[in-house]
C-alpha cells in the first residue's frame, strides 16, 4: 500500500507475473488483514517481500517464514515513475472539500496540485496555503497547470469547465459539470475537439463495493432488475448554518442528485420514458430544495431517489429484482459492503470489499491514466452526465410539483 501505481493497471501487473511463468496462482489484495487469511487459507511456509519493506511485515512471523529480499541493484519501479512528467494540477473553487483533494492526491503516483484560485482572498482557505501558487485570477493558474480540478458552485461549472478545456487543460469537474442539458453536451464536444480529458467526478463510481454491486445486478444474481431506491440525505451542513449559511451553497438537488441518479442511470440508462419531481422548497431561497423526491419510469422498470440537505432519512440503496434484492447500507455511496438477499435467507451472501479514501484517489487515478494514455477511462459515460444536467435543469426551470 502507499501511492497508487498510475503506469500499469492491476489486469496487467497480473499479466506480466503471469507471463514469467514463475506464479502458480495470482491472488489479489482486496481488503485489510486479507494477508493473514491467505496465509492460513493456502497453508504457506514463506512470506517474501523486498528488502525496503523490512520490519513491516514481521506480525507475520507468527503464520510462516518472512523473508526480505534485497533489491535489484539499478532497479526500481518508483525511481522510474519519478522520472516522468508529473501531471500539475490546479484547483478552482470556494469549498472546504479542498483538503480531501489534496490528501488523496498524495496517494497517486504521477500527479501534483500545485495551485488554488479563488474568487477573494477571503476565501483562500488555510489548508491551501502550503500550495506554491494561490490566485484570485482563473487565466494565471490555468498558465502553470495541465489540468484543473473544478470545484466551484454548479452554476459555474460550465463556465470554469469550458475555459480551461478551451486552452488545452484536461478538466475534472465535481457534478453535475452543468445545470443545462445543452451546456453538459457543450462541454464533452469542446473537450474531443481540443483533444483534452473531461471527468465528471462522482467517487462513489470507483468504490469497489459498488461498482462490484451493480455488476452482479446486471449480471442477473437477483434476476431481472426491476426496481432501484436511493436515498442521499446530510444535516451536518444545516446545523453549520449559523456560521455562514454554509449549506445554502449548494442545494440538495446539485450536492446529491448526481450521486443519487448514478446507479439508476448506469442500470437503466437514461431513456427513461417518465418523470415525476417533487420538491420542498426553503422559504427564504425558491433555488434551494431542503428535499427533493424524483420517480423514474422505464419500460416494465421503475426507480425512485430521495435526497435533501435539510432534511435526514436512511442513506441506503436497494436493487430489486425478480429473484432477490441487493441491499447497501447507508451511507450507499460510500460504502464496502453489500448485501445480496433472497426468499430463502439460507442463500443470502454477504461482500465486503476495501474502500481507501472513498474512491476518490481511485478516480484520480484513472483521472491520470486518461491522460497519459490518451484514452478516457472514466467510470461515468457522457450519457450520464448530460441526463444529469438535464434534470439539473429541470428543477431550475421549475419542472416539478411543489409541497
Amino acid at each position: 500500500r502507499g501511492k497508487i501505481n498510475v503506469k500499469q493497471a492491476l489486469a496487467e501487473r497480473i499479466k506480466a507475473v503471469r507471463e514469467t511463468g514463475l506464479a502458480d496462482e495470482i491472488i489479489v489484495e482486496e481488503y485489510e488483514g486479507q494477508k493473514i487469511d491467505d496465509i492460513q487459507r493456502l497453508g504457506i511456509d514463506i512470506f517474501t517481500v523486498g528488502s525496503d519493506w523490512k520490519g513491516k511485515f514481521d506480525y507475520l512471523k507468527k503464520y510462516c517464514s518472512v523473508v526480505y529480499l534485497e533489491r535489484t541493484e539499478g532497479i526500481s519501479s518508483s525511481e522510474i515513475r519519478a522520472t516522468e512528467k508529473e501531471i500539475r494540477v490546479g484547483v478552482i473553487g470556494n469549498v472546504g472539500i479542498l483538503e480531501k483533494y489534496i490528501r488523496e492526491a498524495e496517494y497517486v503516483n504521477g500527479l501534483k496540485i500545485i495551485g488554488f484560485c479563488a474568487d477573494n482572498e477571503k476565501y483562500i482557505p488555510e489548508n491551501s496555503k502550503k500550495l506554491p501558487f494561490l490566485t484570485t485570477h482563473y487565466e494565471e493558474l490555468l498558465e502553470q497547470v495541465d489540468a484543473v480540478f473544478v470545484l466551484s458552485h454548479p452554476h459555474r461549472h460550465y463556465e470554469d469547465g469550458k475555459r480551461a478545456l478551451k486552452c488545452g487543460k484536461h478538466v475534472l469537474c465535481e457534478a453535475p459539470v452543468a445545470v443545462a442539458e445543452k451546456q453538459a453536451i457543450e462541454l464533452f464536444d469542446i473537450s474531443n475537439q481540443n483533444g483534452c480529458i473531461f471527468f465528471d467526478s462522482i467517487k462513489t463510481a470507483y468504490a469497489t463495493a459498488y461498482k462490484r454491486a451493480l455488476l452482479l445486478a446486471t449480471g442477473g444474481k437477483i434476476g431481472e432488475v426491476v426496481s432501484v431506491q436511493t436515498t442521499c440525505t446530510s444535516m451536518r451542513e444545516k446545523q453549520e448554518a449559523a456560521k455562514e449559511l454554509l449549506y445554502k451553497k449548494w442545494n440538495s438537488m446539485c450536492a446529491w442528485g448526481p450521486t443519487a441518479m448514478l446507479p439508476v442511470f448506469q442500470l437503466f440508462g437514461t431513456d427513461y420514458k417518465d418523470l415525476r419531481m417533487t420538491s420542498r422548497l426553503s422559504m427564504e431561497d425558491e433555488s434551494f430544495d431542503e428535499f427533493s423526491k424524483i420517480d423514474f419510469s422505464y419500460n416494465k422498470a421503475v426507480a425512485s431517489i430521495q435526497i435533501g440537505k435539510a432534511v435526514k432519512a436512511e442513506g441506503e440503496m436497494v436493487i430489486a429484482g425478480t429473484e432477490g434484492y441487493i441491499y447497501i447500507p447507508a451511507p450507499w455511496w460510500k460504502t464496502d459492503y453489500f448485501e445480496i438477499r433472497y426468499e430463502n435467507q439460507e442463500n443470502n451472501r454477504r461482500y465486503f470489499y476495501q474502500l481507501d479514501g472513498e474512491g476518490l484517489r481511485y478516480e484520480f487515478v484513472s483521472f491520470v491514466r486518461s491522460i497519459k494514455d490518451k484514452k478516457n477511462y472514466s467510470a461515468i459515460s457522457p450519457e450520464v452526465s448530460i441526463a444529469t444536467a438535464k434534470i439539473m435543469e429541470d428543477f431550475y426551470c421549475k419542472r416539478f410539483v411543489q409541497i
